[in-house]
């Protein structure tokens, strides 16, 4: 299956002209924001769009097989995982480019072509041990979560430059599809990851515009969800899902792209020094804070708000680490069902019973809980930013956990996957970015000294025996600089082989 056609190259080289000077400006404006954030600036709700949080507006009813989400798994692109997923029994498949994903060139072209073969229905994997697998007759509803607006894609250049990785993913997965999905009963549907603006919903939007009228199809096809990963997005929920006009869908609570953000945005200051990451859960206040004020916003505007990661991995060797785990998985999923969110995410197959069983006895025969307005909620600028009353300690083996997941993690990356079990735990790129930033914020602050911290990673690299040099090399740029990395997988990028 040719995934690069004349047409798609047409395609996306249109798309990166139409939309790619206001995504360089957009991001100069993270920077400038960054910069005045460093200064001593806080997050705070816009003045200037008082009127759009104010005003008696709602997104468009969701598409029939977008009604229900009470569980939904995430994963990257690669044939064994779409059919896995799209079996799982989850009601949404969030076929991911982004964090779960190691964006080598085959693992990118192989994606897309992988998710048409499963839209056609014509996808299977073979194991290297023999085992088929192929899809059921009844599937999850496809997702697809492009790059960031922050990443470029260096295979496809235009004009002498590097293409948005956003509209390279985005581009290539409607114009191969929409058909295909129109013709199964579907739609092209999206997960919007790290967004820090509603100008940069809004440039999402007008993507979506142009992309329907090149290909002729009616205004609000698409439809998309937005991840709330971000400290300053919180701020401007109502704003985002406003500027995606008739696309826009729901929010979504990704929890560890939010910490990350936290000690990103915010972590040289020492109000915002966090305990180990074990400690952050949704249960603190600044987490338990922003999670109601997503669900307030998005039901009070008819939006999906869809609940965080259970990236817990099942062993079916150790059943006591087992039991112990999905108790705190259920627990964490009735959080969510009675703080009003209409469905969450998991991780594995095996935690998608688990998860539906608590959404089941919260909703009923209901498709969701959109009538649960969360009215004892108010946008509480101070909650959300209460980073200081998280319970908790940085302890040495917070430290070591850090840097043991932190290389390991890299080191699968730069191999080509993207999404990683370690330590009963899946890991993507953003569970790395809280385990790298966290030492970085720990240095900063004095909680550990370097000393500590490289006596740890000789430990840790003594235990994982060798082939983790340029891991532990790319590790030491983005954990142990003078200068936060913004992000780490813009550097792992360039080790990445072509």
């Amino acid at each position: 299956m040719t995934v690069l056609t004349e047409e798609a190259r047409e395609f996306v080289t249109m798309l990166q002209r139409e939309l790619g000077a206001e995504r360089e400006e957009l991001l100069e404006r993270r920077h400038e924001r960054a910069e005045r954030l460093r200064a001593g600036e806080l997050p705070d709700f816009l003045p200037e769009t008082a009127a759009v949080r104010a005003g008696d507006w709602r997104v468009p009813p969701a598409p029939a097989d977008l009604a229900d989400r009470r569980v939904e798994i995430t994963g990257p692109v690669d044939a064994k995982m779409v059919i896995n997923a799209l079996n799982s029994g989850a009601k949404v498949f969030m076929a991911d480019f982004e964090d779960a994903n190691s964006p080598t060139w085959e693992n990118v072209i192989q994606g897309q072509a992988n998710l048409s073969q499963a839209i056609d229905r014509t996808l299977e994997f073979e194991s290297p041990e023999g085992k088929a697998y192929r899809l059921n007759d009844e599937l999850a509803t496809l997702l697809v979560r492009p790059r960031g607006w922050h990443l470029d894609e260096r295979h496809f250049e235009v004009d002498g430059a590097p293409v948005s990785a956003s509209l390279f993913d985005f581009g290539l997965y409607v114009l191969r599809n929409h058909e295909r999905l129109a013709a199964a009963g579907t739609g092209p549907y999206f997960y919007l990851p790290k967004l820090e603006s509603h100008r940069e919903a809004a440039l999402w939007n007008r993507t979506f515009e142009v992309a329907q009228s090149a290909l002729g199809i009616p205004r609000g096809t698409i439809r998309a969800t937005v991840l709330i990963e971000t400290i300053l997005a919180a701020f401007e929920m109502d704003e985002i899902l406003h500027a995606l006009g008739p696309h826009a869908n729901g929010l979504n609570a990704g929890r560890w792209d939010y910490i990350f953000s936290v000690i990103k945005k915010l972590g040289y200051r020492p109000e915002f020094v966090l305990p180990d990451r074990s400690d952050v859960t949704m249960a603190v206040p600044f987490m338990r804070a922003y999670a109601e004020l997503l669900v307030h916003t998005c039901h009070h505007r008819g939006a999906h708000a869809i609940g965080g990661m259970a990236a817990f991995i099942p062993s079916r060797r150790d059943p006591e680490v087992n039991a112990v785990a999905l108790a705190k998985v259920r627990e964490d999923k009735e959080r969510e069902a009675e703080q009003g969110f209409d469905g969450t995410w998991v991780a594995h197959p095996d935690l998608v019973p688990v998860a539906m069983e608590v959404f089941d006895r919260a909703l009923g025969e209901r498709p969701n809980q959109l009538e649960v307005m969360r009215d004892d909620v108010s946008p509480d600028a101070a909650a959300l930013l209460d980073v200081a009353a998280t319970p908790g300690a940085i302890t040495e083996a917070g430290v070591r956990n850090n840097v043991s997941v932190g290389i390991q993690y890299l080191a699968a990356w730069l191999r080509g996957s993207g999404a990683v079990a370690i330590f009963n735990l899946m890991e993507d790129a953003a569970t790395s970015e809280i385990s790298r930033s966290q030492i970085w914020q720990w240095l900063y602050h004095g909680e550990v000294t370097r000393e500590d911290v490289l006596r740890i990673q000789a430990e840790e690299l003594e235990k994982l025996g060798p082939g983790y040099e340029e891991a532990r090399e790319l590790f030491d740029e983005v954990a142990l600089g003078d200068d936060f990395v913004e992000f780490l997988t813009i550097p792992a990028y360039a080790h990445l082989k072509p």
